[in-house]
């Protein structure tokens, strides 16, 4: 398997370990995989949300304004016709608030992360 750039090769007791960078997108080497991780964790948010709420995938995507079908793609990780907007919109429909924090970045060029409550 070919290493993204953000993993760490070590060698111990002549075994070749990867670590991960904490994205496994990244790892993966797929393209805009900050945004990846930002929609998988917001469609880990919204499977939550329905879980604790009860609901069923019909309810859901009723409050969410999505089809049914759309919701059972969306929680099989089938979400990538989906914007960010719009995720956080479905969490919103579902009773819940998002904040955005900016702020200066460690480095040089800044990251994307979601962090939940």
């Amino acid at each position: 398997m070919k290493a993204g750039q953000n993993m760490t090769r070590t060698i111990h007791n002549g075994m070749e370990f990867l670590t991960s960078s904490d994205n496994v997108f990244a790892d993966l080497g797929l393209p805009d995989a900050e945004k990846l991780k930002i929609k998988s964790g917001l469609v880990m948010e919204i499977e939550d949300a329905i879980k604790h709420l009860g609901l069923t995938q019909q309810q859901a995507a009723k409050r969410m304004g999505l089809t049914q079908p759309k919701v059972s793609e969306m929680l099989r990780g089938k979400f990538a016709n989906l914007s960010e907007r719009k995720l956080m919109d479905c969490l919103n429909r579902l009773g819940y608030d998002i904040e955005i924090t900016v702020k200066p970045a460690a480095e040089a060029v800044g990251h994307l992360m979601l962090v939940a409550a």
